[in-house]
């Protein structure tokens, strides 16, 4: 819950600045001053924003890449959430009132202020928003748990389709209290900046204040600082990432740029700007039932399928906006045809580029959770900045700018403005519909097994790196301990070479003792720390106090039960006692679904192993000795240090 309040603040502040401060900047910011001068000073802000916006984009993953080198006390993500989201909201009602009144009085001093006040707000929002989306792999690593955070995430993004409805009534109220006049002047729109800079800065101190980073071992194993060189090669080398973000780029233009001209329909094509708010009440409405309704949907539809299905939906609204804009039941269809499978589009979207982070992991070897979904902030503000320029450059061309109706519109002025809003945002969306749906291949099932190669590795090459948390790395004599490994489970003991897979394949491979259990429960075999813990949850990896690794499998195949019949009691990192319970597994539950339920337990590192005892016992009980090793220390090793 504090992690999607968060979205509330941050949504509307992107509606309110990335969709209304244009509608700012042409009705009430150049108020008094000649329509001439007016329409030129709108045509230099639009180009302003446009190119400013446009170079700085090429900064988001650079701004991504300082989160992602972030490490303080609270986390690496909520330094940002919290400075940089009232920083950005500050600076937002700046922006709103003109840079207090300079737009009508000083038009130099004005300008060199706005492009000033605008590069830091567009910088201190894009840490904010990134710090925010960068949470969501970092509060899990499994892909369905992900959509929940995203879904959840996404439902309260209500807060930009609130901002739509109440815009028009607030700031024509707050205009007519301060000045008796019953139009979108400069007080009103003041007011308002300051309603959403508000509960922007509650929220981002609700999510900052109210989550937990998960401190897996495969965030762990990538925690050192990337530089701008490994930057630069995760990203051109991250193809699936780059597939995901083309797509939604070339989705966003057309978005974009038809979002932003909606007003205008409304006002100077169908006449009716009171009726505006329709645009607001139905993502608003949609968003109750698509955010909680994805996860759902995702169990049995893949996420393609979603995004294709959503695509789809969108492009029969624009055939409706082209045929007839006349006509309000027409009118009314396409806005349900087009807010409502936005959600949709927005959580494949994100949920995917997500995913291509331990896509990149695992084929690059970095791990770059801000960076990569800076991506989708800085594509947002890219369409955004063209879209701005276009959106500008249309009303002025088009004659709907100042005190113009829908009366006075022109039938040229109408073609113009269909050709930009609806013919243009078609053939766009048409365009990412075919982009995604060919080259995007990281699906929920392929994320699946690269979380499981990605810990195979792990557990193969050795765990030692992960537990930085431990203590600082200190220097000892090289020296050889003797270690007992008790029984994590009571049955009847196996040799490997006895033990058969799910495929009848005789033999396991590696250093270590088997037990056919006759109960569900792994208790801890040793004082120590669980290092590993894989999201299938049939694999956990253990250190000993002393430093021996070991690593327990839990049934042969279960991997394919993505967790399901089993209950973990610790999570990664935390420290534990010989003999409490960790794991419990449901058996029966294993053999119905045509799996083996032998543990195996399994010693890591095995070019330090010395030697190995095992118990000559047939069956044990859990916490008898099961076998004992002698195991070569390295000259640098951990300082153990557990609470």
């Amino acid at each position: 819950m504090a992690f999607a309040s968060g979205n509330i603040g941050g949504s509307a502040v992107y509606m309110t600045f990335g969709t209304y401060f244009m509608l700012y900047i042409t009705s009430a910011m150049f108020t008094g001053v000649s329509k001439a001068e007016t329409n030129k000073l709108i045509a230099m802000i639009t180009t302003l924003i446009a190119i400013i916006r446009v170079a700085e984009i090429f900064f988001d993953p650079i701004i991504g890449n300082i989160v992602d080198n972030t490490n303080t006390r609270i986390g690496k993500f909520k330094p940002w959430l919290i400075g940089a989201g009232i920083a950005s909201s500050i600076l937002l009602v700046v922006l709103f009132t003109g840079i207090f009144g300079l737009s009508r009085v000083n038009f130099t001093l004005f300008t060199i202020l706005f492009i000033i006040t605008f590069i830091a707000f567009d910088i201190f929002y894009s840490f904010r928003d990134v710090s925010y989306w960068g949470m969501v792999p970092a509060l899990t690593e499994d892909s369905r748990e992900r959509s929940l955070y995203t879904a959840a995430a996404n439902f309260t993004s209500f807060g930009q389709n609130i901002v739509t409805m109440i815009i028009v009534p607030i700031v024509t109220y707050f205009t007519f209290l301060f000045t008796g006049k019953s139009n979108e002047g400069q007080p009103g729109w003041t007011v308002f900046a300051i309603i959403i800079a508000a509960a922007a800065i509650i929220f981002s101190l609700t999510v900052a204040f109210g989550t937990h980073e998960k401190q897996s071992a495969v965030r762990q194993i990538t925690k050192k600082k990337t530089s701008l060189k490994e930057l630069v090669h995760a990203l051109t080398h991250n193809d699936q990432m780059l597939w995901t973000a083309l797509p939604y780029l070339v989705y966003g233009f057309g978005n974009a740029a038809t979002a932003g001209l909606m007003f205008y329909m409304f006002k100077y094509v169908v006449g009716r700007p009171d009726l505006f708010w329709i645009t607001g009440a139905i993502p608003t409405i949609a968003g109750f039932f698509t955010s909680p309704l994805f996860p759902v949907i995702n169990k049995w539809v893949s996420r393609k399928t979603i995004y294709a299905v959503s695509m789809c939906s969108m492009i029969l609204a624009y055939v409706l906006l082209i045929i007839s804009t006349d006509s309000l039941p027409m009118v009314i269809t396409a806005m349900v045809l087009y807010y409502v499978p936005q959600g949709f589009i927005f959580m494949a979207v994100i949920l995917t580029l997500t995913d291509t982070i331990e896509y990149g992991q695992l084929k690059n070897g970095t791990r770059n959770e801000a960076v990569t979904l800076a991506i989708r902030p800085m594509l947002d503000k890219l369409s955004s900045a063209i879209s701005t320029e276009i959106i500008g450059l249309v009303a002025v061309a088009a004659g709907m700018t100042g005190t113009a109706t829908a009366a006075s519109m022109t039938s040229s002025g109408i073609s113009l403005f269909k050709l930009v809003a609806f013919w243009a945002g078609l053939l766009l969306h048409i365009l990412a519909l075919i982009i995604y749906v060919l080259k995007v291949k990281v699906s929920e099932k392929r994320h699946a097994e690269i979380v499981i190669e990605l810990q195979n590795k792990l557990a193969n090459e050795g765990i030692t790196e992960v537990s930085s948390k431990e203590g600082p790395i200190v220097s000892v004599t090289p020296t050889t301990i003797e270690t007992t490994v008790c029984a994590p489970v009571s049955g009847v003991v196996e040799k490997l070479s006895n033990i058969t897979d799910e495929m009848n394949h005789t033999g396991i491979v590696g250093k270590g003792i088997g037990i056919k259990p006759t109960e569900g429960k792994i208790y801890a075999p040793f004082d120590g720390r669980l290092l590993l813990l894989f999201t299938t949850k049939q694999v956990i990896g253990l250190r000993a106090s002393n430093g021996l690794e070991i690593l327990i499998h839990i049934g042969l195949g279960t991997v394919n039960m993505r967790g399901q019949g089993f209950i973990t009691h610790f999570d990664e990192l935390q420290t534990f006692k010989k003999g409490d319970l960790l794991i419990e597994f449901d058996r029966d539950k294993i053999e119905q679904s045509g799996y083996k339920d032998d543990v195996i337990v399994l010693l890591t590192k095995t070019s330090q192993i010395q030697t190995i005892t095992y118990t000559d016992q047939a069956v044990v009980q859990t916490g008898d000795e099961l076998l004992k090793t002698r195991y070569k220390l390295n000259s640098k090793t951990t300082e153990n240090k557990f609470k």
